[in-house]
């Protein structure tokens, strides 16, 4: 007998794989998502595709340019510098409390962690790199022991992994994390909110970089007010 897979379930797989696919640059900026195109894709109807489509649009993934033309968002220098600068204000606090919670079971994780990136880096594989870097975050996010401050990142997380996956300088992430580890093992919540304002703060500069040619909005991901319309990547 055929197990008839739940509608809940449909549109969290459709989901889930339309997230990743923009997440990983299989789907660009300025694409189209046509709900009859993707219910074939997937095998399924309609319903959890239009579902899962409106799900992208809360989190900030894909909008409306018209009510029948559905397409994956362009990010302006303004929206990068508002996430870094969330990301900024969260993940510094978030490190100043895992540094001074910290158990060897959670360093331990966080040198595996490591050992991955390192060994993705190698590879170059970009996909890889993506994944055990936000893994990385989301440790220290948990070892932070705050469930709001949990809850408050995680409407933002995919767009945070979005930006990260534009960021190539691999190399200096594995350094800058490497660092990062370091602190938080001292125990010391000065020092690993120091790295990490540091880090946040290079890699805005460096996705900045990558996305746009030259930095905007001026400077960190603080300070002057912005304008222009160039969006992160481009269409096919």
């Amino acid at each position: 007998m055929t197990k008839i897979e739940p509608l809940g379930a449909i549109r969290e797989r459709v989901l889930a794989t339309l997230r990743q696919d923009i997440i990983a640059g299989r789907l660009l900026p300025g694409d189209r998502l046509v709900e009859r195109e993707l219910a074939d894709r997937f095998g399924v109807s309609r319903v959890p595709v239009r579902e899962a489509i409106r799900a992208l649009v809360a989190e900030g993934f894909v909008h409306f340019e018209t009510p029948r033309r559905t397409v994956v968002r362009r990010l302006s220098p303004a929206d990068v510098k508002e996430l870094f600068e969330l990301r900024e204000a969260l993940e510094v606090y978030a490190a100043g409390l895992a540094a001074s919670r910290a158990t060897p079971e959670d360093l331990a994780d966080l040198r595996e962690l490591l050992r991955a990136a390192a060994s993705a880096t190698e590879a170059g594989d970009a996909e890889k790199i993506t994944d055990v870097n936000t893994r990385f975050h989301d440790r220290i996010l948990a070892m932070a022991g705050n469930s709001l401050l949990t809850s408050v990142m995680e409407p933002v997380d995919g767009r945070l992994r979005w930006l990260t996956r534009q960021n190539e300088e691999w190399p200096q992430l594995l350094t800058e994390h490497q660092d990062l580890y370091e602190a938080i093992a001292s125990g010391d919540p000065d020092r690993a909110r120091s790295h990490t304002l540091t880090h946040v703060q290079a890699n805005y500069r460096s996705t900045v970089r990558h996305l746009f040619g030259d930095d905007p909005l001026g400077g960190a991901a603080s300070g002057a007010d912005a304008s222009g319309d160039t969006g992160v990547g481009k269409a096919r």
